[in-house]
């Protein structure tokens, strides 16, 4: 072969290949198309941790997409107050949220057990409910009728009973307290005699400080200490039997999440479920040290005792028979969830629980 043969051949191979590259570009673009979304959260971004888990999921959405699928997260109140994120989302104001489902109860019962079920799972359980229980599944079925689509996007374990200006020695002394508490917890305890006052998180300071309420729960030690609540409350409750593991959803706009390319749906699915594990692990390294501080600065740590749980379960039982007997999803989701738990409870007796035990027994003997 001559050389001007050879570059006239080659040349016309190069014009193909540029012909190829500029054709395959649109093509990549088409399956990449850029979007720009707004999630507002329900949270102010001092606390890191829970406010963070939206960031986390948003990025890993940025990432997983070469920055094509973009996702602006705003802190509760630059959009709207952090108590209407779903309606935001659901009415098409932003195209998601990042919220508890149980601050939703009010308009549906049903969406207090997408976080929380007061007296069932702990986080591990929520956990393995939503993704090999169908409970994911199950609450999309009811949050589908909402107008939005929901997927797990963090988890605090197992919360703080929270903070009381007195003691809780006896039932009675539940009787007329003022106390800030989210979701049924606050339904089952109206019937001892509570008060509860659904507050958002960046608002219970002031009303804690001002004696507008008298107690409050919140999460946990690492975000407690954030807000502070120690030096307006000294006693300091456990467990919160309302939140063995509270789970947040973030919530997509139901139309805007189906027009998303399927591949889309997958990476935000991905990400979210990402941002779940993520948020949990975080609250576990956080809280030892936080609980610590707390104490050192003069929290007083009590204990729930048998009688006061005893009859907030009670109560509890009778709340979700009431409402299973005029909520036909909330039943079906709750059979669900206390059917799991059964089973869970059942292994965890001889796996989990006996390990933590024995090794909780080292700690506390300086073995560890």
């Amino acid at each position: 072969m001559d050389r001007r043969s050879f570059i006239k051949k080659a040349g016309t191979a190069g014009a193909g290949a540029a012909v190829a590259t500029t054709l395959a570009a649109p093509a990549i673009a088409q399956e990449n198309p850029k979007i720009t979304w707004r999630l507002t959260s329900s949270f102010p971004k001092s606390l890191d941790t829970i406010y963070g888990a939206a960031e986390t999921m948003a990025e890993r959405v940025k990432a997983a997409t070469d920055g094509a699928f973009e996702i602006q997260v705003f802190a509760a109140g630059e959009i709207v107050p952090g108590l209407q994120a779903v309606d935001a989302a659901t009415d098409g104001t932003v195209e998601m949220c990042h919220t508890a489902s149980y601050y939703y109860w009010g308009k549906d019962a049903t969406f207090q057990l997408g976080t929380a079920t007061p007296f069932t799972l702990n986080a591990r359980m929520q956990n393995a409910w939503f993704i090999e229980g169908g409970g994911t599944d199950m609450l999309n079925e009811f949050y589908h009728s909402q107008g939005v689509h929901g997927i797990p996007c963090g988890n605090t374990g197992a919360q703080m009973g929270g903070w009381f200006r007195k003691e809780i020695n006896t039932v009675e002394d539940l009787d007329g307290l003022k106390m800030r508490i989210g979701g049924f917890a606050g339904k089952i305890l109206a019937k001892l005699g509570v008060a509860p006052q659904q507050i958002a998180g960046g608002d219970i300071y002031p009303a804690l400080e001002k004696g507008t309420i008298d107690a409050t729960e919140w999460v946990g030690p690492y975000d407690d200490q954030k807000l502070g609540f120690n030096k307006v409350a000294k006693y300091y409750y456990y467990p919160g039997w309302w939140e063995g593991g509270a789970a947040l959803h973030s919530f997509t706009n139901l139309e805007k999440f189906n027009g998303l390319p399927k591949h889309y749906q997958a990476i935000l699915t991905d990400a979210s479920y990402f941002a779940n594990a993520s948020m949990l692990a975080r609250y576990d390294v956080k809280n030892p040290g936080a609980l610590k501080q707390l104490v050192a600065d003069g929290a007083v740590l009590r204990p729930f005792n048998q009688t006061v749980l005893d009859a907030c379960h009670e109560k509890a039982l009778e709340v979700f028979a009431e409402t299973s007997a005029e909520n036909e999803m909330f039943k079906k989701i709750y059979d669900s969830q206390l059917a799991f738990a059964k089973e869970a409870y059942l292994w965890q007796q001889l796996s989990e629980y006996t390990f933590d035990t024995y090794m909780m027994l080292l700690q506390r003997a300086g073995k560890l």
